[in-house]
Formats: structure tokens, C-alpha cells, sequence
């Protein structure tokens, strides 16, 4: 596997028209495909320097993690181990690896159930869950820049831009790196959440980004029907795949605010796609027609 750091920053920005809205599309799902979304920002800062002293990374959370399988490719490409740390594991999930998980396995990834998170050691990267960390900011400073070269070579004098949140990183810098409004909605907990863990990586509220809130409480990694009918209306209208995690509370949240369209809206893929994969597996399980 070999990755060149140079190769994997400034995607396409699509345009597209979606439920009658003009929407632009930040396709950074197309980055690499081993490497790309928000994880590929989030993770930039260690894969574009140099660690000559750091031979393993250490991270915890869930066990079909985007970040977890985003580590997984970064710490083969820099010949690093990676020990991975879960709560639990799902015996299904044990006996039919499948998923990030598989992928991640197959990439090295030590994985640990139920174990307490080691303390760090001189020559390891403890990654935040989800990688919630200011070493993100390297990378998505260069997604705000390029959104400012594109706004400029294509004469938008203003955005409105919108993503999902799970730390709500991504979204924190590049509020903090743009002029731009950009707006988020709460995909793991709720608004309280969401803005706790801003403040873990900033203090200034003036760098937070704008959070909406849906009409419909969804519980994160539940299945909803709604959900996936917009996932597959987005497909067949756009011809663009998104992520079944994130990617539906965030758009059926959007359509709730049209506010948001005044401005011409820009709307960042954060890729994810491999977790489909799980995702489309357990929809088959709960709903069996017609998916």
C-alpha cells in the first residue's frame, strides 16, 4: 500500500440539484480509496510528517469505526502497530468479520475488547475517538482553503456550508478556518454534546459552528426507514453513494432548515463508504423487502 500525501488534497466540488435545491458537493469520499473523507483531514497532520521515533498508535471506540479502519491504513503505510480498543465486541460481528472491522483486521489492527486504554509511552500516537484532536486542524485548514480558492476561481462571493457531526471536529475547524457560516447537526448525542466537544478542542465560541437540531430524535446507528429512503432517493438523484451512518440525518435535517439554501449551499462529503457495507447488511436483517 503506498499512499502519496500529495495525492489525496483537493477534491472535486460537484454541483447538483436535489429535492429542487441547488446544492454543491465537496467530494471528499474521492480523495483515495483507502484513504479519504474527514479522516483523511482529520489523520493528515501524521501522514504528510515525519515520526521517526513513533512505532505504534493507540485509539478506542466503536468496532465499525470509520477512524478505526482510516488508522488501520495509515499506521500500515507508515509501518506502524495499531492497537485498537472496544468496550465490547458483537459475537456475530467476531465470527463474520465484515465491514471496517474486516478491513481493518486485514490492515494489522490488534484489537482489544474490554480492556482499559493504556497511558501513552514515548513512541506511541494516541489517537482521540473518532480523532478528535488539534493535530486535525493541519488538514482542515487546507479543506477551507480549498473551498476559498473554488468560491474565488468561480466568482461565489458567499457560502452556506453543511455536514454532519459526530466530535463535531471537522466542522470546528473549518468554522475556524473559513469566513463562511457553516452549519452541523448532531449525529451521536445531542446539541449539549455536540457543543461540549467543541469546547474540548476550542474555547472561543466564535470559531463554533451553527448546530441544528432535527425534528425527530434518531438514535445513532438505529435503522430508520426514513433514513434509507433518503439515502437511496440522494443516490438515484445525484448518481453520488453517501455514508447510511451520518450522511441521512444530515440531509433530512437540511431539507428542515431551507433556510439554509438563500445562500448558494455547499455540502461536504466526509466519505464513510466502507461502512456501508455493515450498515446495508443490517437493513437487509430488519427490513427485507425491497432493499
Amino acid at each position: 500500500m503506498k499512499i502519496s500525501p500529495d495525492k489525496i488534497i483537493n477534491s472535486p466540488i460537484e454541483k447538483k440539484i436535489f429535492n429542487k435545491h441547488l446544492v454543491y458537493i465537496k467530494r471528499d469520499d474521492l480523495l483515495s480509496s483507502e484513504f479519504s473523507g474527514n479522516k483523511a483531514r482529520k489523520f493528515y497532520y501524521f501522514l504528510k510528517n515525519d515520526f521517526p521515533n513513533v512505532k505504534n498508535i493507540v485509539s478506542y471506540g466503536s468496532s465499525q469505526s470509520n477512524a478505526m479502519y482510516s488508522l488501520s491504513v495509515l499506521s500500515k503505510l507508515k509501518g506502524w502497530k495499531f492497537d485498537y480498543y472496544v468496550d465490547h465486541l458483537a459475537s456475530y460481528l467476531e465470527v463474520h468479520p465484515h465491514g471496517n472491522f474486516k478491513y481493518a483486521l486485514e490492515n494489522g489492527m490488534q484489537i482489544h475488547v474490554g480492556e482499559e486504554v493504556p497511558s501513552t509511552v514515548d513512541d506511541t500516537v494516541f489517537i482521540e475517538e473518532g480523532g478528535r484532536q488539534e493535530e486535525a486542524e493541519f488538514g482542515l485548514k487546507m479543506l477551507a482553503d480549498e473551498i476559498l480558492l473554488w468560491k474565488e476561481e468561480h466568482g461565489i462571493d458567499e457560502l452556506n456550508i453543511f455536514l454532519p457531526a459526530g466530535t463535531g471536529t471537522t466542522a470546528l475547524y473549518l468554522q475556524k478556518n473559513i469566513v463562511d457560516d457553516v452549519y452541523t447537526v448532531p449525529c451521536v448525542g445531542d446539541a449539549t454534546y455536540l457543543k461540549k466537544q467543541f469546547f474540548m478542542l476550542e474555547d472561543n465560541e466564535k470559531f463554533h459552528p451553527k448546530i441544528l437540531t432535527s425534528s425527530k430524535k434518531r438514535h445513532f446507528g438505529k435503522l430508520y426507514r426514513e433514513s434509507y429512503n433518503i439515502w437511496l432517493k440522494l443516490r438515484e438523484e445525484m448518481g453520488i453513494e453517501f455514508d447510511m451512518l451520518y450522511d441521512p440525518h444530515g440531509w433530512l435535517t437540511l431539507l428542515e432548515n431551507p433556510e439554509i439554501f438563500r445562500k448558494p449551499m455547499l455540502y461536504i462529503h466526509q466519505g464513510g463508504l466502507i461502512g456501508n457495507e455493515s450498515m446495508l447488511a443490517r437493513y437487509r436483517r430488519k427490513y427485507s423487502e425491497n432493499i
